[in-house]
């Protein structure tokens, strides 16, 4: 006896006519930044004096270091600034950060990623890397 195991995959456009679904460029911005940090050799997104200054004014810290275009056919255009560990290949950490991205945001939200600009910000040592964590988890718990 065989079962039927055909899954249907259902995009934005495929919705049932219950409403309109609409996805907020923060979010976008969020799913952005989250798939470029998983990346080996990016030590954050943003960071420069620029965002400094906006995040000064700004209440969306989701969108600091990115930008999102939507276009007439739903497509996105990203431009994500970041910043890399020290030793790292910019060349293929870059790569890896379009990829990591145009296949989070096709995946999470079913449009398609047109483009994405990766801007190199700047270089962190390691150590600079691990301050700025424990810096920012000052409470965490230790593994030792």
């Amino acid at each position: 006896m065989q079962q039927n195991t055909e899954t249907h995959h259902y995009g934005i456009e495929d919705q049932p006519s219950l409403g309109d679904i609409k996805i907020s460029h923060s979010v976008v911005a969020s799913i952005v930044r989250l798939a470029a940090l998983q990346i080996p050799g990016v030590s954050g997104v943003g960071g420069g004096f620029v965002d400094g200054i906006a995040e000064m004014f700004s209440s969306k810290e989701s969108d600091r270091g990115v930008r999102i275009e939507e276009d007439d056919t739903g497509s996105y255009t990203i431009e994500i600034r970041v910043v890399i560990t020290y030793g790292s290949e910019i060349g293929k950490t870059a790569f890896d950060v379009q990829m990591a991205v145009r296949e989070q945001i096709s995946h999470m939200t079913g449009k398609p990623v047109k483009r994405v600009d990766v801007v190199i910000e700047g270089v962190k040592t390691p150590a600079a890397v691990a301050k700025q964590s424990e810096e920012d988890w000052p409470h965490a718990p230790s593994t030792d």
